[in-house]
């Protein structure tokens, strides 16, 4: 799996980079944005835009999304390609929700280095990570798949769909992250999840299906194997932080403890909660409360993860979901080895150690 996305990353970056250059000046204003009514700043933009995205940008991330993409136009048999400026839409969206994300979470680090509003400020990092969620919708107007009106509709309709579903997700973990007691559901977390990540899965799934003229029915098949597999994807990533945290390694581009520090509402927070004693319940309610902790604190919050079973029961509820994203594909007639490939991601979402 590695190597597919080794083989699409530089193809889907030079991709991006034709839709946001990495140097702005006033013909590409002009051209992709519109004539200014008076006169555009090239400086201020690059400054403001350009340099904080390609910042996160350069700093690694796998593309899976628009790798996924990619192989699902594939699987219908079409030229991914043909498609390309499409895979930029979902990936563009992933990295402008994790510039917003880091400044709602307060997050000091991010792939390594210090979070864009850290490096730029917050002023800067809001204002370039708001425009990721606009820049990918100048795809569709731009129509390079030279797509009828129809179809054209349906996508603009799918992204407002799904984006307007990310943000209750989002809503949902920042109340959260506001309250001291842990006294939400399971349920209730999975369907955070199902938002706030599912459904730029979802997108990425959706938009395949419509650009290559899938049926409805198998849009909503592949859209529902994107968000399973979303879902195990970011109980993965909440698995992993504990699990770097815990060997105290430095190269998983967070801080140690981040999650912990950052006082998340994790499956593996609910569920230590639900299985401690009270007085451990209450400590751990504390400490993610904290606005500061000691080591020694994360370390007490990771060992009780460990002795509740909260690390195990977050890996068994991801395989399921990534298991149960599999099976939908195993109903699909799509073309084998691109189908092989996005079954593959299922378990790479899910056992991937970085």
């Amino acid at each position: 799996m590695r190597d597919v996305l080794r083989e699409w990353r530089p193809v889907v970056d030079e991709a991006i980079e034709e839709l946001l250059p990495r140097v702005v000046d006033e013909a590409y204003l002009s051209e992709f944005f519109g004539p200014a009514t008076h006169a555009y700043d090239p400086d201020a933009i690059q400054l403001a835009l350009a340099d904080p995205i390609w910042e996160l940008l350069d700093r690694g991330g796998k593309r899976w999304r628009a790798v996924v993409f990619l192989l699902l136009v594939e699987a219908f048999d079409e030229e991914p390609e043909e498609y390309l400026p499409y895979a930029c839409i979902p990936e563009i969206l992933h990295n402008g929700t994790i510039i917003v994300d880091d400044v709602e979470d307060g997050a000091s680090m991010r792939r390594g280095e210090p979070a864009i509003h850290r490096e730029f400020g917050t002023d800067i990092a809001l204002n370039a990570g708001n425009a990721m969620y606009f820049l990918p919708l100048k795809v569709i107007t731009h129509d390079p798949g030279d797509l009828d009106a129809e179809t054209r509709l349906a996508a603009y309709e799918m992204l407002m769909y799904e984006l307007n579903r990310t943000h209750l997700g989002q809503g949902m973990d920042i109340t959260w992250h506001n309250q001291r007691e842990i006294d939400i559901t399971e349920q209730q977390y999975l369907e955070m999840c199902a938002c706030k990540t599912g459904c730029l899965g979802r997108i990425v799934a959706r938009l395949a299906a419509i650009v290559t003229g899938q049926p409805g029915a198998i849009e909503d098949a592949v859209a529902d194997y994107a968000e399973r597999m979303s879902i195990a994807f970011q109980i993965g990533d909440d698995i992993l932080d504990v699990e770097h945290s815990l060997d105290r390694a430095g190269d998983f581009g967070k801080a140690f403890g981040n999650d912990i520090r950052e006082g998340k509402k994790t499956l593996m927070a609910i569920h230590a909660v639900e299985n401690a004693d009270p007085e451990d319940a209450a400590r751990l309610e504390e400490i993610l409360w904290a606005d500061d902790n000691t080591d020694e604190e994360i370390e007490w919050v990771l060992e009780l993860y460990e002795s509740t079973g909260a690390v195990e029961y977050a890996r068994e509820r991801a395989l399921s979901l990534s298991d149960r994203a599999r099976a939908t594909l195993d109903g699909l007639d799509l073309e084998p080895e691109p189908k092989t490939q996005l079954a593959e991601f299922t378990r790479f979402v899910v056992e991937r150690d970085d």
